[in-house]
């Protein structure tokens, strides 16, 4: 499966939506304000924001993206940056990041960078799962820490979601407040995804993995992962 088809997944997943329509409103925006979707990947928020009569730009470190992103919403405005460096000058009134901060060694330098680009006032949001913390159901529970381990050993930042309120506050952000969720990832490809990375890494036998995913395929394979979405204000 492409990145370009996971990210598509994901934003299908069952309350995926409801999610993101949440950090829509935790933004607060007035009518045509501008908007910076940082890791926007295929655009699906820029092109919701902008429905919702919002100035929304959105930047990706993957040209890839960008230009599919352009693709599906050709009427919208798309950039390729790094989130330590954004190509935008100042004056946005909102700044939203979803599942990116997970794979950011210097968060606290995108965190700077979003103050910068952000005017007096404006709002920052920033969503993400926790990957230290899926929660499994197996008749191996053993294997399944070590398979949970073994992906979350794959993150940059496995466990910054829920760290993001000192995050933000330590950064001089105010009025920060968290909300969290139980989002549920699930399907084959998902479930033996995980074997595989732990597998790769070492973390279980093929034929211990193996084992692991018969048990999910046989038993369902819902797997509930945490997610935390905050907000705060420059």
């Amino acid at each position: 499966m492409s990145m370009m088809q996971r990210l598509d997944a994901a934003e299908a997943l069952p309350g995926a939506a409801e999610l993101r329509a949440r950090t829509y409103e935790l933004l607060r925006l007035d009518p045509g304000s501008a908007v910076l979707d940082v890791g926007c990947g295929a655009g699906l928020a820029v092109a919701e924001l902008s429905s919702l009569g919002f100035r929304a730009v959105g930047v990706d470190l993957s040209a890839e993206m960008v230009d599919e992103a352009r693709r599906r919403s050709p009427e919208a405005e798309f950039l390729t940056g790094d989130a330590y460096a954004l190509p935008v000058d100042g004056g946005f009134a909102g700044y939203r990041a979803d599942k990116v901060f997970h794979e950011l060694a210097e968060p606290e330098r995108a965190l700077a960078e979003a103050r910068r680009v952000l005017a007096p006032g404006g709002r920052i949001v920033l969503s993400g799962h926790d990957w230290e913390a899926l929660v499994i159901d197996s008749s191996y529970p053993a294997l399944t820490r070590e398979i949970v381990r073994a992906r979350a050993s794959q993150v940059t930042t496995p466990r910054i979601a829920r760290g993001f309120r000192r995050l933000l506050a330590g950064s001089g952000f105010r009025e920060v407040s968290v909300e969290a969720v139980v989002g549920f990832f699930g399907g084959e490809p998902f479930v033996r995804g995980l074997v595989e990375v732990a597998v790769r890494v070492g973390a279980v036998s093929v034929a211990e993995g193996e084992v692991w995913l018969a048990d999910q395929v046989d038993g369902g394979d819902a797997i509930a992962v945490p997610q935390f979405v905050a907000c705060g204000v420059v």
